[in-house]
């Protein structure tokens, strides 16, 4: 049975900000915490001049020490494969730059989604959006209007998925604002927050942002963004018992890497991880060919093999669904696991 959280164990808004602002920012303060050789990474070092290195101490206190392999670790390390050119792999592999309205993405018919910040906690490698200009779409207040104008007078969406960037970044009064004006539109009737602030910062699920989820009349669904078993240690999944009690509707999507999440066992694990803090897998992505992330590509056959070693492994809902994003289409693209 989950442990019962009383209400002087809830986080407070400013503390989930003091994490993110002493975030490590340098491969050689990462390595040095974690007991590493800098010789065997510092090829790579480079790599954060076109894609900046950000980790919050949370998440870095997940890692294995001394293990220059470790799964979490990887996934935020500049490595010198990122310097690569491989064909196939380009700055925008979703054609995600077009936008409906400055911050409004609006490629599903009944779905919009609305950059709320464009920043993030934490910089994943493997990042579909390392290039996207987000000092084009980080919206001020003027043009949250806008989009909240477009979404109005388009009777055809009914869901807003707030995205980023990620959009825990702004803080609870702001969410609070906007999850109000969107409140105003009657043909809304879900809001949906696509976030990984929480699995690095696990402070950042504060009872003001639980208890406004609750409240509104939209029915709130949070897909969080977990590649790994590890990343479930007690402090998140505790969290994320306490998230699902207030009547949020909790998914996971994972994209599928290789040297970190690549086996079976891996991705058993991290469905058994999700189940116990109340979290159902949703997606499995193949990875987005975005240049500088080609090494963390998993070829589609062996994608699909895992899947079925899941299947065989798991009840079905707990085996995510595996998809590929391609641009251009409505929705996601699920891969027929029993198909050429």
């Amino acid at each position: 049975m989950p442990q019962i959280i009383t209400r002087n164990d809830l986080p407070v808004q400013g503390h989930w900000q003091k994490e993110l602002a002493n975030a490590i920012k340098t491969p050689s303060e990462l390595i040095k915490i974690l007991n590493l050789n800098e010789k065997d990474f510092i090829e790579g070092f480079i790599a954060r001049q076109s894609f900046p290195m950000l980790v919050p101490m949370p998440f870095v206190k997940k890692m294995q020490v001394g293990d220059k392999q470790d799964p979490l670790l990887r996934q935020v390390l500049p490595l010198k494969e990122e310097l690569l050119e491989v064909e196939g792999f380009g700055p925008d592999p979703l054609e995600e730059h077009n936008t409906a309205v400055p911050g409004l993405l609006h490629k599903y018919k009944s779905r919009v989604l609305f950059i709320v910040k464009g920043g993030c906690a934490v910089n994943c490698r493997y990042c579909f959006r390392r290039h996207f200009p987000y000092q084009d779409n980080s919206p001020n207040k003027t043009e949250w209007h806008t989009a909240i104008d477009y979404i109005r007078q388009h009777t055809e969406i009914n869901e807003v998925i707030l995205s980023g960037g990620d959009p825990l970044m702004a803080k609870d009064e702001h969410i609070d604002w906007l999850l109000t004006q969107l409140e105003q539109i009657p043909h809304l009737t879900r809001v949906r927050l696509h976030t990984r602030l929480p699995v690095v910062i696990p402070s950042r699920l504060t009872d003001a942002l639980l208890s406004r989820l609750q409240q509104s009349p939209l029915k709130a669904v949070m897909v969080l963004h977990i590649n790994h078993a590890n990343e479930l240690d007690q402090e998140l999944t505790r969290m994320l018992q306490r998230t699902r009690r207030y009547g949020i509707t909790l998914l996971n999507q994972s994209v599928l890497l290789k040297g970190i999440n690549d086996t079976s066992t891996d991705l058993i694990n991290l469905s058994e991880a999700l189940f116990t803090a109340d979290v159902l897998p949703y997606y499995l992505h193949q990875l987005d060919k975005v240049a500088g992330a080609a090494h963390f590509e998993v070829h589609e056959d062996k994608a699909k093999q895992l899947v079925k070693m899941m299947l065989n492994e798991l009840p079905g809902f707990l085996v995510p669904k595996l998809v590929r994003e391609v641009a251009g289409e409505k929705s996601k693209t699920p891969l027929d696991l029993f198909h050429p």
